[in-house]
């Protein structure tokens, strides 16, 4: 696909790269075979070829709209697109390009801006968002059911393992996940530490991608530097990895080479972080487990029983959150991990369909992100599974808020069946 670029942009390093990606673009449309928008609400302009077609009239100087905005807006950024595309078409790069380019000359509504505002601001602070949960569990009787369901609650977790081994990694010591999750984190450490390695804590802070995500690109990348910085320092001083629990961080943490390929102080150290973050799924995947431990249950107790429960306590589905699939490539890694442990996992017709979670999608998008997961959980409880677990915190308490059945990350499943330590 042909472009010619405003003089403004034609020679910066984001105009090279967004005319590289749309002359990659043959429009042949066989992405909008997996948009779930498009799947959706049935809109050429609502997939990703009606939305290249908008970003480039924007990076053109053409006509740019409201609608404009609308459109890029209600893309779940989930990649799927690109798992189907032909030419291999970088599209979620072109998205950044597009929707910067396009919030420049359009400006937000007073309420769209001061929504964005507050979640970076809630979400940037894990002070903040533990007082506002408790806050707003305090007063749960006063909310609308819609708003009661998604309520978070802070969670409690044991205590970290004591660093024991010569091998060591470090952790992502996020933003949201510690607040309404920190068993997740945990329980990867157990599981490290059961197969020899000490996992700690890397300092506190946020990888960056929310802040960039909603619209604060600067912000988002002033966060991802101090990371880099940070982790750097941990590398340097033995670190063999940084571990990411949350697919969503660890989609954003592995473009960091990208994102900072033209700093000329933080493109090396950039690229050596981006390359040494890896997910959980794929550093358990290279260690080795102990046997795990069959759930206990009354029907494992009975003496006519003559095989043991599998891992998981009955079928297992499991989500593999789009950041995971298409964005990590990991997916086969975590379901055969779960599969060599001995989990149960129920078939789901759908695997690579998106949850709807995206981030802060589900807040700013309710409606549409709503239609979404109900797609993806009848897909889900389709195989009658015990539990749902999933890879990304958005989507486990996305998934939670719209089924009875229990959600939790897999690394959690896992843990809770290592031998007892003596």
């Amino acid at each position: 696909m042909e472009t010619h670029l405003t003089a403004d942009l034609k020679d910066r390093p984001e105009g090279r790269r967004a005319a590289e990606v749309i002359r990659t673009c043959v429009h042949c449309g066989f992405c909008n075979a997996t948009c779930p928008t498009f799947q959706v609400l049935g809109n050429e302009l609502d997939g990703p070829r009606g939305r290249i077609y908008l970003i480039k009239r924007a990076l053109e100087g053409g006509e740019v709209t409201r609608e404009t905005q609308i459109h890029l807006d209600r893309c779940l950024t989930c990649q799927a697109c690109e798992t189907t595309c032909p030419s291999g078409v970088r599209y979620h790069e072109l998205l950044d390009i597009g929707r910067a380019r396009v919030d420049a000359r359009v400006p937000r509504p007073l309420a769209e801006r001061l929504q964005r505002r507050a979640l970076r601001f809630l979400f940037g602070s894990r002070r903040l968002l533990r007082a506002m949960l408790q806050l707003g569990n305090a007063f749960r009787f006063l909310l609308p059911p819609g708003l009661k369901g998604r309520l978070l609650q802070p969670g409690r977790a044991e205590a970290w393992p004591a660093p024991r081994h010569p091998r060591r990694m470090i952790a992502l010591n996020g933003c949201v996940q510690p607040v309404v999750s920190p068993g997740i984190d945990r329980a990867a450490a157990r599981l490290l530490d059961a197969a020899g390695v000490s996992l700690t804590p890397a300092p506190p802070g946020c990888c960056g991608a929310m802040d960039y995500h909603l619209g604060d690109q600067a912000g988002g990348l002033a966060l991802a530097r101090q990371r880099i910085r940070e982790w750097t320092h941990a590398l340097d001083e033995g670190a063999e990895a940084v571990v990411i629990t949350a697919t969503g961080c660890g989609a954003f943490v592995q473009d960091y080479g990208r994102l900072f390929a033209d700093d000329p102080e933080l493109a090396e150290p950039a690229g050596r972080v981006a390359t040494a973050a890896k997910d959980i799924g794929r550093v358990l995947a290279a260690e080795e487990l102990p046997p795990l431990q069959a759930p206990q249950s009354p029907a494992s107790q009975e003496p006519q029983q003559s095989e043991p429960s599998p891992a998981g306590g009955g079928k297992v589905a499991l989500h593999c959150p789009c950041t995971l699939k298409n964005a990590l490539g990991e997916a086969d890694t975590v379901r055969a991990l779960l599969a060599d442990q001995g989990v149960d996992l129920a078939p789901v017709r759908e695997s690579i369909a998106c949850c709807g979670s995206a981030g802060a999608y589900s807040l700013l998008q309710p409606a549409l992100s709503e239609r979404i997961l109900e797609r993806k959980l009848a897909d889900l409880e389709a195989g009658e599974p015990a539990e749902i677990v999933t890879g990304n915190i958005g989507c486990l308490h996305h998934l939670a808020a719209g089924t009875d059945r229990p959600v939790r990350h897999w690394v959690e499943l896992l843990a809770e069946r290592l031998p007892a330590t003596r």
